[in-house]
C-alpha cells in the first residue's frame, strides 16, 4: 500500500493530487488549514474517478493526523508569488507555515521522505530540515525538474519537435540565478549546439531563468501549478517505485561541488530512501562560476531565515 500526503489544497497541492490519483497511488491525502477546501476537492476528484479510471482513494483533511503512515509527503503549502515580488518576500510567511508542517510531520509520519514545492524553495528546504532534524537525505526540494522541464519545452517549441525528446538539466538555487548547463542539452542524442546557435541557446537560458516570474505576469494573483505539480509527483513516484532516476534536486550539501551546509539543485539518484546519491559533474570555468552566484543568493536567504 502507497500513501501520499499532500499539505496545501491550492492550486500545485491539488493538481499534485489529481495526478498522484491517476498513477493510481493507493492513497492520497490532502491537508489544509481551510475547513472544507480539502474536502471538497477530494471529493470533485473521486468523482471523476469513474470517467478517468483510476481507483486511488482521494480524500482532504484539516487535521495533520491524516498524514500517518505516509511514505511521502509534497509540501506545497504557503502563499503563492505575486508580480512583482521576489522570491525572498515570500519567505517569513512561509517559513512559519514551513516550520509547522516539520513538526506535524515529526508527530505522524517521521519516516517519511518530504519533497518540499514552497517557495523560497531551497531556503524552505533548510528550514524544514533544521525543524525535522531528519536526515538530509529525506528532505528533497522539487525545483530542477521543473526548471529543467521549461528548458527542455522552450528548446523543443523553437525547433518545433516534441517536448519529451529533449534532455536538459538545470543546476544551482531555485530562482533567476539558476544554472542550466547548455553543453548539457540535447535533442534525440543531438548535442543541442548542433541544432541552434549559441545566441538562440542563451535567449532560452533567459527564458528559462525567468519562467515562473513570465507565469506570474500572466496570471497577476497567483503563479504556475501545473508543471510544478507534475514534477513533484515525479519526484514521489521515483521514490515510491525505487526507479532511482537521475534527476535534478535541491539537496543538502557536505562539500560536494565545494559547497557545504546548503541546499542547491545538483544531480541526484532519487530511490526508495530519498536522495541516495549526489553526482557530481566536472563544470567548466564558465559554469562553475555562474554556480557561485547561485549559491550567493541561496546563502542570502539562509541568512535572513537565520534571523527569523
Amino acid at each position: 500500500m502507497s500513501k501520499v500526503s499532500v499539505i496545501g489544497a491550492g492550486q500545485v497541492g491539488a493538481t499534485a493530487a489529481l495526478y498522484l490519483a491517476q498513477m493510481d497511488i493507493d492513497e492520497v491525502v490532502m491537508v489544509d488549514v481551510v475547513e472544507g477546501v480539502p474536502q471538497g476537492k477530494a471529493l470533485d476528484m473521486m468523482e471523476a474517478a469513474p470517467v478517468l479510471g483510476f481507483n486511488a482513494k482521494v480524500t482532504g483533511s484539516n487535521d495533520y493526523a491524516a498524514i500517518e503512515g505516509s511514505d511521502v509527503i509534497i509540501h506545497t503549502a504557503g502563499i503563492p508569488r505575486k508580480p512583482g515580488m521576489d522570491r525572498m518576500d515570500l519567505l517569513k510567511t512561509n517559513v512559519g507555515i514551513a516550520r509547522n508542517v516539520a513538526s506535524e510531520i515529526m508527530k505522524h509520519c517521521p519516516s517519511a521522505k518530504i519533497i518540499v514545492v514552497a517557495n523560497p524553495l531551497d531556503i524552505i528546504c533548510m528550514a524544514v530540515l533544521r525543524a525535522t532534524g531528519l536526515p538530509s537525505n529525506q528532505v528533497i526540494g522539487q525545483a530542477g525538474v521543473l526548471d529543467g522541464a521549461r528548458f527542455r519545452y522552450f528548446i523543443a517549441e523553437k525547433l518545433g519537435v516534441t517536448p519529451g525528446d529533449v534532455t536538459a538539466m538545470v543546476l544551482g538555487g531555485h530562482g533567476d540565478q539558476m544554472v542550466p548547463l547548455k553543453r548539457f542539452a540535447s535533442v534525440g542524442g543531438i548535442p543541442l549546439d548542433n541544432l541552434m546557435d549559441n545566441g538562440t541557446i542563451e535567449q532560452l537560458v533567459a527564458r528559462t531563468r525567468t519562467g515562473g516570474g513570465e507565469i506570474v505576469k500572466y496570471l497577476k494573483t497567483g503563479s504556475a501549478f501545473y508543471a510544478p505539480a507534475a514534477s513533484s509527483v515525479q519526484m514521489a513516484e521515483s521514490i515510491l517505485k525505487d526507479k532511482k532516476r537521475i534527476i535534478a534536486a535541491s539537496a543538502y550539501l557536505n562539500g560536494e561541488y565545494g559547497y557545504d551546509s546548503i541546499f542547491l539543485g545538483v544531480p541526484v539518484v532519487l530511490g526508495k530512501e530519498g536522495i541516495e546519491k549526489i553526482i557530481e559533474i566536472d563544470l567548466t570555468s564558465e559554469e562553475k562560476t555562474a554556480l557561485d552566484k547561485s549559491v550567493d543568493a541561496v546563502k542570502d536567504g539562509v541568512t535572513q531565515l537565520d534571523t527569523i
